[in-house]
């Protein structure tokens, strides 16, 4: 299965060799490691990433996603995207690996009830918290991704401001303080303002609490590849996932809704069956020619 799936934005399989107790899979070089080493890593696995390339990286993964997810067959839910399954050939283009925690989605399936897995820090709540698994928890991953992409920061491992907040609680509050370019990465010195707040937008679509409420990733590619006004009064807050917190504030089940008033609250179903977001207009205005 894995050897036929095949994607410019996927990591070839060549081969397998299985030799007594050995058991290898063997995969294409990539010369420039992974995205973490390359974004994340030390100085000296360090590569310098202008915004053209990283915006490359974006799209890239949200093609090989959207493959994985609408064109394979049975589609795939990756369960683990994060910065060191996304490896850089010599060309700076990026390729979706590991998929040793993947699950095949049998067809008129809406979701799996699986055990939990993956990495913290790119855990959708609701697939945390409950083992329900659909291709929004992907999608989810992916926004995180993004950021830190964007800013040059690990998900996982850094904590921001007094309160110690994960990425997408940071930049949340930063969008609520008007302030969404403090999260760029100090090497960006140069790049299209308009460009780089419409991703980190993008990342929050793909990062609210309920599943329902995330655009696919074939919506997602239409978001980042082309100049659109992404209708932001549908944004909702993001979902966290804290191990060891309390569900209520870990999923973040109440959070403020455009339609109930300034300072409204509002009570979101995860597992709802609303398609309200399945059409890329509902999400975004299309800037006419």
């Amino acid at each position: 299965m894995i050897s036929n799936t095949r994607h410019p934005n996927l990591v070839q399989l060549i081969g397998c060799c299985v030799e007594s107790g050995n058991r290898m899979l063997i995969y294409e070089y990539l010369e420039n490691n992974s995205l973490a080493s390359a974004l994340l890593g030390s100085k000296g696995k360090h590569v310098a990433l202008d915004w053209p390339k990283r915006a490359a990286i974006c799209l890239g993964t949200a093609s090989g996603l959207a493959f994985l997810h609408e064109e394979a067959a049975p589609p795939i839910v990756h369960r683990d995207i994060k910065a060191s399954n996304i490896l850089i050939d010599e060309n700076i283009r990026p390729k979706i690996g590991d998929f040793g925690l993947a699950k095949l989605f049998p067809e008129n399936v809406t979701h799996l009830s699986t055990r939990v897995a993956g990495t913290v820090g790119y855990l959708a709540p609701e697939y945390a918290l409950f083992g329900q698994l659909t291709k929004k928890a992907d999608v989810y991953s992916f926004g995180v991704l993004v950021l830190e992409i964007i800013s040059g920061r690990s998900s996982s491992k850094s904590a921001f401001g007094v309160d110690l907040l994960v990425l997408v609680e940071w930049v949340w509050k930063l969008k609520e303080e008007g302030r969404l370019l403090d999260i760029v990465d100090p090497e960006l010195t140069e790049y299209p303002e308009a460009e780089l707040l419409r991703f980190i937008k993008v990342a929050l679509f793909c990062t609210q609490a309920a599943p329902t409420q995330r655009p696919n990733m074939k919506q997602v590619i239409e978001m980042l590849s082309k100049e659109v006004n992404l209708n932001e009064k549908l944004l909702t807050e993001p979902g966290v996932y804290r191990p060891h917190s309390s569900k209520r504030s870990s999923y973040g089940t109440l959070h403020k809704s455009s339609s109930a008033g300034k300072n409204g609250v509002q009570s979101v179903n995860p597992f709802a069956t609303s398609t309200k977001f399945e059409s890329f207009q509902s999400v975004t205005q299309m800037l006419p020619r």
